[in-house]
């Protein structure tokens, strides 16, 4: 009876293990097609049962990973690690970037240290030379609002394009759809486009079906528009003239189409000439001029898993040769979903840079030499995970989408305006509270590059707007003054802040009897006690009137020293004029004339005020005699 139960028990274990194996090709199959969330719930089956190994573990991972669950991704990613600490890079850099998903971010560097002790390639060199991203991060965030739109479903919204005074988008919703056709990657319903109104508040009104020559029975998205509204742009499934395309590998690919406004009728549906059954392009973006065409494209010859291009329109309508947007711009990884702001900036997602996680949006500033480096756009516009096809009008207001927490959907459309921050203030002269008219208020940011710059106006007021959560140098100047600066951190709630300048006068009129140290406030050339020695401090000073002197050389000044009654009349004498001479000495030493400077020791012959000997005063009082006079003889 024991052999007997032996030997259920060896084949019921045989059976299991078959039916694992059989379980695991069928979702093997599913996986290799992109079916990814069949393959999933095969795959967690099996799990579920305690069978493990790396494979299971990297494709339950990966097809998380690619359907955007990052933070799923994480969980099989880790048990991939758990079972293997080795494995190859790429699966480093996936779950680091899955773990930011849960804002793991020190966990998520340590796996990406370890890729690039690894991996040679641009990622893993980017997180090298930014270890310090989330600080930078941080700099860039908080200037902008965002909010939810009303047209986001329970499904995938995604995709926003101006049309005139309204958007076109791309949805996975049953609601208004001409097809009821589920897509095997997403167990959604195939995107169409979708349409709707816009307000000035950037309020959209309920969506309809855009076109039904435009839309099919599978996914279209990601238009854009010629300003004149009578060309669109979009990306759509390898499917034309009824017929589904498909690559060598029986994989279904993505396009772009083209598509003219002909008496109200969108017309002439075709895919662009650079387009291939080979490789898939995808999300056009237009130039200002409409001169050059972005898009995206995982064609040979690129660098990472799908590469930014460009390709230009002549006048005639024709396509050049597509020009890949170079290093600066793509990485190993994934950029995707371009678009080109009023000023020349380009605008676009991806997983390759040091980020918040998930695809993050990144602006570089298009040069005549080529882009910058890209700068992440912070929060509130990224988030851990994905945050992509952002496109904004002249007044930096617009749309953009993400899945983040809290999204009612799959994929969710947002609003968002540019936070604004208003400086204002008055300039006045520093000595006599006058207010100056016309003069030069600029700001500069925390690395010393002129944002912006104003004139008071005829009350002395200035204001300027700035962008918020930056620091800055506000930094006020005008003819014969001294400039003046003070820093600004603009972190108040009513984004306002009053900043007052002012300013010293370095130009003065002078005559014949005024007095030099009096227009620069030199109250007194100080030496030590029972010293005549010029003090470092003292010198500062005399180089004021030094200056003065040698700008006019025909001036001559006579020194005047004086002391307080607090000795006797012939020792303030006496120290009086070896002070008075030492001053000079001082002058004629650091390059004025001898026949220039006279000079001469008052002692406490001249007193301003009544301390006189046996007069009880104070040492302010006395202090008021105790002074240094550069008398103008001669100009």
């Amino acid at each position: 009876m024991k052999t007997i139960y032996i030997i259920l028990s060896i084949i019921g274990f045989s059976f299991s293990v078959w039916s694992q194996n059989a379980q695991i090709a069928e979702a093997d199959k599913k996986y290799n097609k992109y079916s990814y969330v069949d393959a999933i719930e095969i795959y967690e089956k099996v799990a579920e049962k305690g069978y493990e190994s790396p494979e299971l573990f990297q494709k339950l991972g990966n097809a998380y990973y690619f359907n955007s669950n990052l933070l799923t991704a994480a969980k099989w990613y880790g048990k991939l690690f758990e079972l293997n600490p080795e494995q190859e890079p790429e699966y480093y850099f996936r779950y680091a970037q899955a773990l930011k998903a849960s804002e793991e971010y020190e966990k998520s560097d340590a796996y990406m240290a370890k890729f690039y002790e690894k991996s040679p390639d641009s990622r893993a060199k980017l997180y090298a030379e930014n270890k310090d991203y989330l600080k930078d991060i941080e700099i860039n965030s908080g200037k902008y609002t965002v909010t939810p739109t009303d047209i986001n479903s329970e499904f995938s919204d995604f995709g926003t394009a101006f049309f005139g005074d309204k958007i076109v988008y791309s949805s996975s919703r049953k609601e208004g759809a001409l097809y009821k056709k589920i897509n095997p990657w997403t167990e959604q319903n195939y995107r169409d486009l979708y349409v709707v109104e816009k307000d000035n508040a950037y309020k959209l009104s309920s969506p309809v079906n855009f076109s039904n020559v435009i839309n099919t029975k599978y996914n279209e998205s990601t238009p854009v528009f010629s300003k004149d509204g009578k060309t669109i742009y979009f990306t759509r499934n390898n499917f034309n003239s009824g017929r589904k395309g498909k690559a060598d590998d029986k994989s279904t690919l993505i396009k772009i189409y083209k598509a003219n406004l002909i008496d109200g009728i969108w017309t002439n549906v075709k895919e662009l000439p650079f387009c291939s059954d080979d490789y898939s392009t995808a999300h056009p973006a237009l130039s200002f001029d409409e001169k050059t065409l972005y898009f995206v494209s995982d064609m040979q010859g690129g660098f990472g898993s799908s590469d930014l291009y460009k390709v230009s329109i002549d006048a005639n309508g024709k396509f050049g040769k597509p020009e890949n947007l170079g290093k600066t711009i793509n990485t190993e990884s994934k950029e995707t979903f371009p678009f080109l702001d009023d000023d020349n900036n380009l605008y676009f997602a991806s997983d390759g840079y040091p980020g918040l996680g998930g695809l993050d949006i990144y602006k570089a500033k298009i040069t005549t030499s080529g882009y910058e480096k890209p700068m992440n756009m912070g929060k509130p516009i990224n988030s851990p995970l994905d945050d992509f096809c952002i496109i904004m009008d002249k007044e930096h207001k617009g749309y953009f989408s993400s899945n983040r927490i809290g999204s009612v959907g799959y994929d969710d459309i947002y609003s968002f305006t540019k936070c604004n921050y208003t400086v204002e203030g008055f300039i006045t002269d520093l000595k006599t509270g006058e207010i100056l008219i016309d003069a030069t208020v600029e700001i500069f940011d925390e690395n010393n590059k002129k944002v912006t710059e104003s004139k008071s106006n005829a009350l002395g007021k200035y204001s300027l707007a700035i962008e918020c959560r930056e620091n800055y140098t506000i930094r006020a100047s005008k003819k014969d003054y001294e400039s003046a600066e003070k820093m600004l951190a603009t972190e108040n709630a009513d984004n306002l802040s009053i900043v007052n300048l002012a300013l010293d006068r370095n130009v003065f009129l002078v005559e014949t009897g005024t007095d030099l140290a009096k227009v620069f406030d030199i109250s007194l050339i100080y030496f030590d006690l029972d010293k005549w020695n010029i003090r470092p401090d003292a010198a500062k000073d005399l180089e004021k009137i030094i200056a003065v002197m040698k700008q006019n050389s025909d001036m001559k000044v006579d020194i005047r020293s004086h002391t307080d009654s607090r000795q006797t009349h012939k020792y303030n004498e006496t120290l009086s004029n070896r002070r008075a001479k030492a001053t000079m000495d001082f002058m004629i030493k650091n390059g004025i004339d001898k026949s220039r400077l006279t000079a001469k020791g008052y002692g406490e012959t001249e007193l301003v005020n009544e301390c006189k000997d046996n007069v009880p005063c104070s040492e302010a009082q006395h202090q008021k005699n105790r002074r240094s006079e550069f008398i103008i003889l001669k100009m």
